[in-house]
């Protein structure tokens, strides 16, 4: 619609805005219709429409079976457009028009925004099927004459009221027609239920519908107006409702086709199953949340004995392997404490490496351990394992790399592809998303002959296991390109969502 009406027509932008606002709500008139609406719109010079938004709806079938967004007709070709437009008031004259062997009422409604027409509404209604009335009918019908009343005077859509039509209740979860006290003239059989499960016990019609909902489900705690006024349509406002035993979600929107209120039209839906769903799923995450903190407690405890045991050992070779296990416990702490703090079963991988970098770079003073690149957002079930992984890498670097009191540097380089990497091709053929790791040092060195698959200690044993049993990736340790060691990780990860 933006590129139509700023193509085709000479409206300002807050002339498109308010069409923004009309078409958010115009689901409800084409329901309460039981007709299809199309938005046409005067262009530049005046001389031809251009249609910038259509509404099939929900209630009756399409008079429209293809899509008329974006035609242009000139002038003169459509009369009622011509009327409504130039006398500004809603046309109904004429014989029905018959397209494809089906007759179809067609009316125009002026749109009106601060005393000015800025385009019209085509209300087209599917006569092929049209019955004798029900009382549900007929209390749609006019309350889509009083909205398009409303539209045709400026009045709807209301100024500073977007709705969310995906959220928000529609004609057919359930509609009450309220009279100007409030007072119920019309419940649909959806709002008769949704009252019940509320607790009503009795009917709607005749009841003032303020007071009923305030005894079934009175206000706890302050509020921004009382319950009465707002389920009796004063103004329009959306809020829920709930009691004991339900909930329901309310919308009211007063009715003013003349200027004056005349009652009001609220649109309701029984939302208790849905609600009951939603705290079930927070009372899950909580649960979920507390269960990592306190793993990620137990863990800190484990480390703390670790470290009190190293404090008394006389064996120097048992107090450093009882340090690299409190390190190993502390890597997978950090992970259970990032996820304490989530809402799902992912994690900012970026900020774990950082704290492992910090915690690992404590065993060398005088060594510089950087990240560069970024991990990106990572499963638990990646997380977990690769924070064990980067930190037996790094301990391995800072130990072997480097003579005792030579300085040097160890850098972590990280990047996510979404293709599949070239040495690992997919199983299936399909392209993946990889995360492929760099850890590189300018220390002495590998040891002539070495072999990362056959040799070293617990901890290469230990990232050979994780990386390529777990996590179903590639190791490998290389010379640097000048000096040091290159570690290379390629690793299958979740493509970003």
């Amino acid at each position: 619609m933006n590129d139509l009406v700023r193509q085709h027509t000479a409206l300002t932008e807050s002339d498109l805005e308010w069409l923004h606002l009309l078409v958010s709500e115009w689901q409800l008139l084409s329901d309460l219709s039981f007709a299809d609406l199309v938005l046409w719109v005067p262009t530049r010079d005046g001389a031809r429409y251009v249609s910038v938004a259509q509404m099939r709806p929900n209630t009756g079938p399409t008079s429209y079976q293809d899509d008329m967004v974006g035609h242009l007709v000139p002038r003169g070709r459509r009369p009622l457009l011509d009327a409504a437009l130039d006398e500004g008031r809603i046309v109904r004259e004429g014989d029905p028009e018959w397209r494809e062997e089906v007759p179809v009422r067609v009316e125009s409604i002026p749109v009106r925004r601060d005393g000015r027409v800025l385009g019209v509404i085509a209300r087209n209604t599917n006569l092929l099927t049209v019955r004798t009335p029900s009382r549900l009918e007929l209390t749609y019908l006019q309350s889509a004459s009083d909205l398009a009343q409303m539209i045709a005077a400026g009045s709807f859509p209301f100024p500073g009221q977007q709705v969310d039509m995906d959220a928000s209740p529609r004609v057919g979860d359930g509609l009450i027609r309220l009279d100007v006290d409030g007072v119920v003239q019309y419940a649909s059989p959806n709002a008769l239920s949704a009252y019940h499960r509320l607790g009503l016990a009795s009917d709607l019609v005749g009841h003032h519908l303020g007071q009923t909902t305030d005894e079934l489900a009175p206000a706890r705690g302050p509020v921004d107006e009382a319950m009465v006024k707002l389920a009796s349509g004063y103004a329009p406002r959306e809020t829920e409702i709930e009691s004991s035993v339900g909930v329901i979600q309310l919308r009211a929107i007063p009715l003013k086709p003349k200027g004056t209120r005349i009652g009001s039209l609220i649109l309701l839906r029984d939302v208790t199953e849905l609600r009951r769903r939603e705290r079930e799923l927070i009372t899950k995450d909580a649960t979920i949340r507390e269960i990592h903190h306190r793993v990620k407690n137990n863990l800190q405890t484990v480390a703390a004995l670790l470290r009190l045991q190293a404090r008394r050992m006389d064996s120097e070779q048992g107090r450093e392997a009882l340090n690299e296990a409190v390190r190993r416990v502390g890597s997978i702490a950090i992970v259970h404490e990032t996820l304490s703090q989530n809402l799902d079963e992912r994690v900012e991988f970026d900020e774990i490496a950082d704290r492992v970098l910090a915690m690992v770079s404590e065993i060398s003073p005088g060594k510089t351990v950087r990240r560069t690149g970024r991990f990106g957002i990572l499963d638990a079930e990646v997380a977990t394992p690769l924070s064990m992984v980067l930190t037996e890498i790094l301990q391995n670097a800072l130990e072997h790399a480097f003579a005792t009191g030579e300085r040097g540097t160890v850098e972590v380089h990280a990047v996510r592809s979404g293709g599949t990497s070239p040495k690992r091709p997919a199983a299936d053929g399909r392209s993946d998303a990889r995360l492929l790791i760099t850890v590189q040092d300018d220390g002495r060195g590998l040891p002539e002959g070495f072999d990362p698959r056959r040799a070293g200690n617990l901890g290469l044993q230990i990232v050979r296991t994780l990386v390529e049993g777990e996590l179903g990736g590639g190791f490998d340790m290389l010379p640097g390109q000048e000096r040091g060691t290159r570690v290379i990780l390629d690793i299958p990860v979740e493509p970003h969502k």
